[in-house]
């Protein structure tokens, strides 16, 4: 996407500036997550990693473009048609985002 011609392409750099900007904190799950991961699985990977576009990944292995978010129910709501629960929107933009980066 970088090559392409964006209608506020001229502010892409303060926006980015403002979304990497957030600190993120991880919850004690997402730290027992990554710690099974690396002890009993051998999977070595960066801890609250940053992409070059400014996206914060709970664990990722940058050079294979392999990650693992550790959704909590923050990340869910509830279908009331069903009974079960759906991903929120922003959650479904953030995985399509890193698809189309090819994470």
């Amino acid at each position: 996407w970088p090559d392409l011609n964006f209608p506020l392409s001229s502010h892409l750099e303060s926006f980015k500036a403002a979304y990497a900007g957030e600190e993120p904190a991880p919850s004690n799950f997402q730290r027992e997550v990554s710690a099974m991961l690396e002890q009993d699985l051998g999977w070595r990977h960066i801890f609250e990693y940053r992409t070059a576009e400014g996206i914060s990944l709970d664990l990722a292995e940058p050079e294979s473009k392999r990650a693992i978010e550790v959704d909590g129910p923050s990340h869910y709501l509830k279908d009331v048609s069903s009974g079960g629960y759906v991903v929120n929107g922003p959650t479904q933009f953030k995985a399509r985002l890193l698809r189309c980066l090819g994470w």
